[in-house]
């Protein structure tokens, strides 16, 4: 399978901007499950931005919806 980084860009919520792995889903998501986290796009916006991507953090937002 081709991975469309440019299509996967203009969708990618993540702004930490010094980020290799931007637009490549496939590398990002193994990065962060390799420590037991979750990439940004998995979180709103606010909680994106605190760079916290455990998987305590992700649940903690989304009981709180």
């Amino acid at each position: 399978m081709e991975c469309k980084i440019e299509n996967n860009l203009a969708r990618c919520t993540c702004s930490y901007e010094p980020c290799s792995r931007k637009g490549k889903c496939c590398e990002c998501l193994h990065y962060h499950w390799r420590m037991k986290e979750l990439p940004g796009c998995f979180f709103p916006p606010e909680a994106e931005r605190t760079y916290d991507r455990s998987l305590a953090y992700f649940i903690r937002v989304y009981s709180r919806r």
